[in-house]
Formats: structure tokens, sequence, C-alpha cells
């Protein structure tokens, strides 16, 4: 048990938890975050509170934010603003089929934005196929004056930097909370009985949604236990076969042969095994 609180580096952006320590952020405090290029300022959108899970993983915030840090971050934010218009203005120029997705500055060790130390701009893109772009760097570097690197995303990795809202109305899972991209399946479709229309069952990437893999083992579960639809079954209102299975509900739909009406029962009603188990020991 510890405490901690939520930090964003952009409005409505990914959230990170990390362990205040001895600080106690509120809502709308500018807090110092430990990253790989230094500490960076971010926004505190969940206060410090007490929570039951161990927090010894989490990284610990490194302070509260001064004014020279604001300013640090302020520089910082134009000099990604520049880097962004000036890629698209020399990605035109070269024409590349390159997309700007994001880009990130670091400033140099005095904190300027001279290049006189390590200032370094990386440029994160998408294109449909790898890029020859020595060139575009070449002037992104003489414009910029600091030393510039490219990045070719994926098209979930340019989702995840992006984010967006999904057809479910929520926040992107990759912009969120997910941290892995685990492999996702149409055979997983197929399983959940989902129509297999890429704008149903497709992403903000255009991947199939990650989404499909949360609720995948319950209807795998399900299935090897449950009788297959067209088997014959015993139910509490007498014999019949079975018809629709609803996964969510636990649940198989069964037409009973008396009167041809159909009734809902639950899986472990209609399932050998357990009623065996339940013969054998009731």
């Amino acid at each position: 048990m510890g405490m901690l609180c939520a930090v964003s580096f952009n409005r409505y952006g990914r959230l990170y938890y990390l362990d205040p320590g001895d600080l106690h952020p509120v809502v709308g405090d500018k807090v110092l975050v430990p990253t790989d290029d230094g500490t960076e300022v971010a926004e505190c959108v969940w206060a410090a509170q007490w929570v039951d899970e161990e927090t010894t993983g989490f990284p610990r915030l490194a302070g509260m934010a001064t004014e020279s840090d604001l300013r640090r971050d302020e520089t910082q934010r134009k000099r990604k603003a520049e880097a962004k218009v000036a890629a698209k203005r020399l990605i035109r120029e070269h024409g590349l089929p390159m997309k700007v997705v994001a880009v990130d500055h670091t400033l140099d060790q005095a904190g300027g934005p001279s290049a006189g130390g390590g200032a370094r701009t990386t440029i994160y893109f998408t294109a449909p196929h790898r890029v020859d772009f020595r060139s575009l760097v070449r002037d992104l570097g003489a414009t910029l004056h600091c030393r510039v690197e490219l990045r070719q995303l994926s098209a979930r990795d340019s989702a995840r930097v992006q984010g967006g809202i999904g057809s479910c109305g929520r926040d992107l899972c990759c912009a969120t909370f997910l941290n892995d991209f685990e492999p996702v399946t149409i055979r997983m479709a197929k399983d959940q009985d989902l129509p297999l229309n890429p704008l149903r069952i497709s992403g903000a990437c255009g991947r199939l949604m990650c989404c499909l893999k949360y609720e995948h083992p319950l209807y795998q579960q399900f299935q090897a236990s449950a009788p297959s639809i067209g088997s014959r079954v015993s139910t509490p209102e007498g014999d019949g076969r079975v018809v629709a299975h609803s996964v969510p509900r636990d649940s198989v739909t069964v037409r009973l042969d008396a009167d041809g009406s159909r009734c809902s029962c639950s899986r472990a009603s209609v399932c050998g095994p357990r009623k065996a188990h339940d013969e054998h020991y009731g």
C-alpha cells in the first residue's frame, strides 16, 4: 500500500502514474517527472492519494516545477512547434510521401534553444513504405540548427502517439493504458460472432481493434464447455436442441421438442460434465 498520483504531459494526453514521495501535488500543479532525457514538466491530473497496490516499482516525482522549469518547458514547446512547421514545409519541397505525426525536442545542457550542447529534435512520421530521407535530414539540421533524427512509425504506434476517440466513445486504449501491442487476429472476431466488416472491427489505426483480445478468453472458455449449436440437450423444461449461444449471459438458447418454443438456460444447466457432477454429488 502506498501513495500515487497521475500526471499528463499534454492536455487529454496519456496518464502516467508516479509515487509523489514527500510531495503533495493537487490537480493543476506543475510537477517534474524523470524521463530518459532528464526531468520534464507535467501537470498533475489526479491528486496524490493512498492506493491498495504496492507502489515500490513506480517512478518518483523529481519535485515541483519552478518558474525556471516552466520557462524551459515553454521554450521546448516553441521549438517543437517550429520544428513541426519546418518539417512539413521541407517534406513538401522534397516531394516525399511522409506525414509528420509528432515532434520531440531536447534542449541543450545549458537549457537554451541553441545547438551548443546536446540539443536534439526527433521527428516521428508515417509513410506507405521506406523513405530515403538523408537529404531531408541535412536540410532540417541546417534549418533548425540542431541534431535531427527521423523515426518512422507503424500504424498502431502512430495512433498511440496521436491519440483519439475509439468507436466506443472512449480514448484509444493504446494512448491511455496499453503498454504493448499483443497480436490480434481475425479469428478472434469470428469466435465472438462479430460482423467481419472492416469498418466495424478496425480501430483508428486501420488495424484490427486491440479490444478484440480483451474478451476472447471468455469466448474460448465458453465454447470449450458449452454444447455446440445443433446438439441435443436436456433442460429443466424438457429436451430440445441448442439454437444459439449468449456468452455475455453465460447461457444457451434451446428450442424445446414439446411445443417448439425457445427457452434460455444457463450453460451449467445443460453442460454434460456439470450435470453429471451435480447428480453424483447432489
